[in-house]
């Protein structure tokens, strides 16, 4: 959610702020308008939308997931396996607290919106109406100045029958009719009473309605050509109080620039080069927020998928060719599956045995339950040296725990070497809640020498599982002493 609140505020801010830089002093009104109505819908999108290109990446991290059973390779001692530390504290109520606050805000500003209109459309019903062309008059005793909602136009029943209001100003009001203003005003609204935590938005709609009386404007101006008196007109009307922010009001923003916009001209060659340089703005802002890597974007689907956990040994993993491959493999492996396993200060101790069989006993349900550590098979590294400023950024003690050839060492002892020396490199991530008192740092690399990765084999397949058990943990669970 944070993320999505990140970058939907993040467009909204570059985008609007292109709008006042470059598009608002330009008369291009109707391009205007529908840019901004573009802008609000690109930003609550954007964060959807993904671009996938392809990469070449490092080895995918071991992902460990709280839910996920954790599996542990006894005869393993290279691997360093976190800890899940459970911590004896209270329910933790601040999110209940804030999307509580949320609701109820929300439920008042819908119900305050909801009335709004209601009063609106009440106020047309009681009053009496007259049909004028493509909208409705209706006639209040209200002192008040021409306003528009939908098709209705309202204004003072007194002026009406007394001739008292200009044809300047029913031509105003007509095109926010025709030009169904009153939609974008309830769209920005309903965003409003959604993200009411969202300033930004109120600057749309100021935006918004301040485009719209443009366009209101540039009408009156081709219809009537006689500038200096509606300028006049706009201002003797300026000082009237209409405060009906669902409403198109006449004295909305009765500014400088509306005033100065009226008198202004912007050719068609400039409007179109205008137009065309904001292509590039949206072109990078889209490729910023959604281009991500395709090995990422497999990684986050197999993720969503429940494979949470890759392993991290010394070897590369990959599907099985064939069963018989996956039978030698695994042949007189014992697999244990415990509902929780008890960090001690020497061991992992193993509770509440929940599955227990050798491979060769396995059902097809069984086979379907382990799938995610017997569907894959151990290959052989190729060998692959990281580069200068890769091993350069290894030396990082707060982010990486290093391990040489099976043994962890300081990220000073990274200084030893060149890139060239590296034989073969992977890494992986750990969750927060698997860090250890030892190992704190979000990652763990493990680098191999040409004399190690050699005499170890690791460029060859191993035959066999390297152990006689594989031991799987639901959970693991490790309490703070006093």
């Amino acid at each position: 959610m944070e993320v999505y609140l990140l970058k939907s505020t993040a467009s909204l801010i570059v985008l609007l702020g292109i709008y006042h830089l470059f598009l608002e002093k330009e008369k291009m009104h109707t391009f205007n308008r529908f840019y901004l109505l573009f802008s609000l819908l690109l930003s609550f999108t954007i964060p959807f939308i993904t671009i996938e290109i392809a990469v070449e990446s490092l080895p995918k991290p071991l992902l460990l997931s709280q839910s996920d059973p954790i599996p542990v390779l006894a005869q393993d001692k290279s691997t360093d396996i976190g800890v899940a530390t459970v911590q004896k504290s209270g329910k933790n109520y601040i999110p209940i607290i804030l999307w509580s606050l949320y609701a109820l805000t929300t439920l008042f500003l819908v119900i305050r919106f909801g009335k709004n209109i209601y009063d609106l459309i009440l106020k047309a019903k009681k009053n009496r109406k007259v049909v004028f062309n493509c909208s409705t008059l209706v006639l209040s005793k209200e002192e008040q100045l021409p306003h528009t909602f939908l098709q209705y136009i309202f204004i003072n029943e007194d002026d009406f029958n007394s001739q008292n209001i200009q044809q300047e100003l029913y031509t105003h009001e007509l095109t926010h009719v025709r030009q169904k203003h009153t939609y974008d005003v309830l769209f920005i609204e309903i965003l409003k009473t959604l993200f009411w935590f969202n300033p930004i938005l109120v600057f749309y709609k100021k935006a918004i309605q301040l485009n719209h009386e443009f366009l209101a404007d540039e009408n009156v101006v081709e219809s009537h050509k006689n500038i200096p008196f509606y300028q006049n007109l706009l201002v003797e009307k300026a000082f009237w109080n209409s405060n009906f922010y669902l409403a198109s009001n006449l004295n909305f923003s009765v500014t400088k620039k509306r005033l100065i916009m009226m008198t202004k001209t912007t050719s068609k060659s400039r409007a179109l080069l205008t137009k065309i340089a904001v292509l590039p703005v949206l072109a990078g802002l889209i490729s910023i927020s959604c281009i991500e890597n395709s090995a990422i974007a497999k990684e986050n689907k197999s993720a969503k998928a429940g494979i949470n956990w890759k392993d991290a040994t010394a070897y590369n993993m990959q599907s099985n060719g064939t069963q018989e491959r996956e039978a030698t493999y695994f042949a007189g492996v014992r697999f244990i599956i415990y509902k929780s396993g008890i960090q001690t200060k020497t061991k992992l101790e193993g509770k509440d045995i929940l599955f227990d069989k050798v491979y060769e006993d396995l059902t097809k349900e069984d086979k379907e339950r382990l799938k995610p550590w017997i569907s894959v098979i151990p290959k052989g590294f190729v060998k692959k040296s990281p580069t200068e400023n890769e091993l350069e950024g290894f030396k990082n003690q707060k982010s990486y725990a290093i391990w040489i050839d099976g043994v962890n060492v300081k990220n000073s002892e990274l200084n030893k070497f060149k890139p060239s020396d590296i034989a073969f490199f992977s890494g992986s991530v750990i969750l927060k809640n698997a860090r250890t008192k030892k190992h704190p740092q979000p990652f763990q690399y493990w680098f191999y020498t040409h004399d190690y990765f050699d005499k170890n084999e690791m460029g060859k397949a191993p035959e066999k599982y390297a152990g006689d058990k594989m031991e799987i943990f639901k959970t693991i669970i490790k309490e703070k002493t006093a």
